[in-house]
């Protein structure tokens, strides 16, 4: 089953062309790996699929979802992790899980596996995520993602501020997720360890998207 269908996909930001007319299918159980530079519109592009920026020209469909008519429905069915954590820097690892679980009307009792899940040790769960490093926040953030159990994966540059063995934990993750029907996206800069997960690659510049590179 197809979990993205963009097509002639337009968006502007101001009255800059960030993306420039760019057709791409996901399915269900897919990874697929959006490779290019900074500025090429990844971001813009995962952004425009989980519903947060409007689609200004083409048609946009995300889990049978109009983008044109229904980004609200968009946004609770996906899970994004920008460069941005958006994580309460106030709030406990556990606290801000707490708060997602709440919001997207899932059971809390899956935080604790959740964290698990990601490797964060138990000792850090109680500490205002604004304490932790880079890559413990971000080890947070994606078990916010895990909790949600989201039907679409989108990732910018998942590795980032990682040791290996977050690297490794995140693939797990990530495989797991589009092994049980979900699909993910990744948006990154280089082919490295996320051209390993994936099952196929694409690459973008210019606001445009092009096939035929191989995973």
């Amino acid at each position: 089953m197809t979990a993205v269908r963009l097509r002639d996909a337009v968006v502007l930001l101001g009255s800059f062309p960030a993306l420039a007319g760019v057709d791409l299918e996901v399915e269900r159980g897919e990874v697929v790996l959006v490779r290019g530079p900074n500025g090429a519109g990844k971001s813009t592009l995962l952004h425009l699929c989980a519903g947060l920026l409007r689609l200004s020209e083409g048609h946009g469909d995300v889990l049978g979802c109009d983008l044109g008519d229904d980004r609200a429905a968009v946004r609770r069915r996906v899970g994004l992790l920008g460069h941005d954590t958006a994580l309460y820097g106030e709030l406990t690892a556990a606290e801000n899980l707490q708060v997602w679980a709440r919001a997207s009307r899932v059971d809390e009792a899956d935080v604790p596996g959740a964290l698990e899940r990601l490797g964060l040790p138990t000792r850090l769960r109680d500490v205002p995520t604004d304490r932790l490093s880079a890559g413990q926040r971000r080890r947070v953030a994606l078990a916010a993602i895990v909790v949600r159990r989201p039907e679409l994966w989108l990732l910018d540059e998942p590795h980032a501020g990682l040791d290996s063995e977050g690297r490794e934990i995140v693939d797990g993750v990530v495989s797991a997720a589009a092994a049980a029907g979900a699909a993910v996206v990744l948006a990154s800069h280089e082919t490295g360890p996320a051209g390993d997960l994936a099952t196929r690659t694409v690459t973008m510049a210019g606001g445009t998207l092009a096939e035929g590179l191989e995973p």
